[in-house]
């Protein structure tokens, strides 16, 4: 269990590396440029992996169904959003305005799903989420920061 939960570290600090490089990169030139050179690389690195270790196109890939694959559009808007953020609001506040997104998008397809949820348990989860967003951005404006 520790190895899967070191595991799941390391792939969170690549993440947060990754946000930093695409936010500084998309300073020096465009959110697209940034979020390009950030699929252009992870393409390569990924396919190679795949090539190394094996099933990089695993069976019944073509008789999937075609809306499987809109992931990979949305997550080009996603990186090319988040390069464009983080040059704007900065890492820690993109950082938050992510996973508060995703907290509340859970929550929200959770309830459209029907899947059995406790109300108050995510009521007080978005709440709280949204409640420290606010605080976080008090404390910025009333330091004199931004």
């Amino acid at each position: 269990m520790t190895v899967f939960i070191l595991i799941a570290c390391l792939g969170g600090v690549l993440v947060g590396l990754s946000r930093q490089l695409n936010g500084r990169l998309s300073i020096s030139t465009t959110p697209l440029i940034a979020s390009f050179w950030n699929h252009a690389v992870g393409f390569a690195v990924l396919t190679c992996l795949g090539l190394v270790v094996g099933g990089l196109l695993p069976a019944g890939a073509a008789e999937a169904p075609w809306y499987i694959y809109l992931g990979g559009p949305i997550g080009v808007v996603f990186v090319a959003a988040g390069s464009w953020a983080i040059a704007r609001i900065g890492a820690v506040n993109t950082a938050l305005l992510i996973i508060g997104g995703q907290m509340v998008t859970s929550v929200a397809l959770d309830y459209a799903r029907a899947a059995p949820t406790s109300f108050w348990a995510n009521a007080t989860g978005i709440v709280l989420i949204v409640g420290g967003m606010m605080v976080s951005r008090r404390r910025r404006k009333s330091g004199g920061s931004q």
